[in-house]
């Protein structure tokens, strides 16, 4: 049997790369004669940049920058100089995973690293950007990643307003006249990971901020900071960012580089598997298996594995999901597209504790997964 392992990123355990060795070490441990193809996937979250570097053979170039509470850090983007393309990751440079538990505060961290990225791109000549967005520590609107650009967010007074998006409820206009030159040369390409658009219960601030360490006023002023800057752009430009889907991505990054940069704004998992040539890969397949964290209704929203189940029930090719929570009852919105969920959970467990062992789970679903494979055609230890 032929298997094509897909799996996105295990959130704060495994990258899609250890998930889907995972898999397959359990698959050749057990009694179905099988092959395996790894083909970890991205969704345009934490982890794209670094796929996408390894599937196109881009050239790392390394660069300091700040981190998301202005700390001076390295980070790596990829450079495809045939097509004089950049593959920037924002959770390189402005990411959660770069901050203690205890430091993320979404009201004092800023994107301006990702824009130190972007700089450092242009100044090598690029004409497109392809950013990946998912992971950040940020809920600034992309105002970071603007002001490293030459943008310059002013108050009332003419003051420019430095520390952002806490003071960012005082923006009064937005001076473009430093904005950098090759901005006017290059296109820019946004994966979002997620649909959400910039305001309101489903918005940025409400959503992602307590993901990143804000508490309830925080929120609360960051929603206030990304109205005013919504507010302010649109009176200056006439387009709203409130208006876009995806724009809540990264905390509102999407949003404000889409009106601002002309950024176009793309499904990350769609793009990611049109620019590796998935379908390629699933030619040969007999079976599929995908996974992330969590798989239940909101996978259909865009995720990495609901990208793959789509791809290959097209094909006519079984796929199977594992995953850290599933539903408690079945789903029938999920039937369609994957034929079996499996939780890889053996006890309960506290989240830390399920997050260790998320290898030693895997490992052992898929070896069991492959002994039920092996009793269907016939084989096991006990035939």
């Amino acid at each position: 049997m032929r298997v094509l392992i897909a799996p996105n990123s295990f959130k704060n355990s495994l990258d899609a790369e250890e998930v889907a060795g995972a898999i397959r070490e359990g698959l050749e441990e057990s009694y179905l004669q099988v092959t395996c193809e790894l083909f970890p996937v991205a969704d345009g979250g934490d982890g794209t940049a670094t796929l996408l570097m390894q599937h196109l053979n881009a050239r790392p170039v390394e660069v300091m920058v700040q981190g998301p509470k202005a700390e001076e850090i390295k980070a790596t983007y990829g450079w495809l100089p045939s097509t004089a393309t950049a593959i920037i990751e924002m959770a390189a440079a402005s990411g959660l995973r770069l901050l203690p538990v205890s430091e993320r505060d979404p009201l004092h961290c800023s994107s301006n690293g990702t824009g130190e990225l972007i700089a450092h791109a242009l100044n090598q000549g690029a004409t497109s950007i392809l950013l990946c967005i998912g992971g950040s520590a940020t809920v600034d609107g992309g105002s970071g990643i603007l002001q490293a650009l030459g943008y310059r967010f002013l108050d009332k007074s003419d003051q420019e307003l430095l520390f952002m998006p806490e003071r960012l409820q005082k923006l009064a206009y937005i001076d473009t006249s430093k904005a950098h030159a090759r901005l006017r040369e290059c296109s820019i390409i946004i994966l979002c990971d997620v649909k959400n658009r910039l305001l309101g219960e489903q918005g940025a601030a409400r959503v992602f901020g307590p993901q990143k360490g804000a508490d309830k006023e925080g929120v609360e002023k960051l929603e206030a900071a990304l109205q005013q800057f919504r507010d302010v752009v649109l009176k200056q430009t006439g387009r709203d960012m409130a208006g876009l889907e995806h724009g809540g991505a990264a905390g509102g990054t999407a949003a404000g580089l889409a009106i601002i940069l002309d950024a176009e704004l793309k499904n990350g998992t769609d793009e990611f598997l049109e620019m590796t040539n998935f379908n390629k890969a699933l030619e040969l397949a007999d079976l599929v298996i995908t996974g992330e964290g969590s798989l239940d209704e909101q996978t259909l929203h865009g995720k990495a594995p609901y990208g793959v189940a789509v791809r290959a029930r097209a094909l006519n090719i079984p796929v199977i999901g594992l995953a850290g929570r599933v539903p408690l009852l079945k789903e029938p919105v999920m039937e369609p597209y994957f034929d079996a969920i499996l939780p890889i959970g053996n006890e309960p467990a506290e989240l830390e504790q399920a997050f260790r062992n998320t290898k030693l789970n895997l490992v052992r679903t898929a070896n069991q997964l492959g002994n039920l494979l092996a009793l269907q055609n016939g084989k096991s230890k006990n035939l």
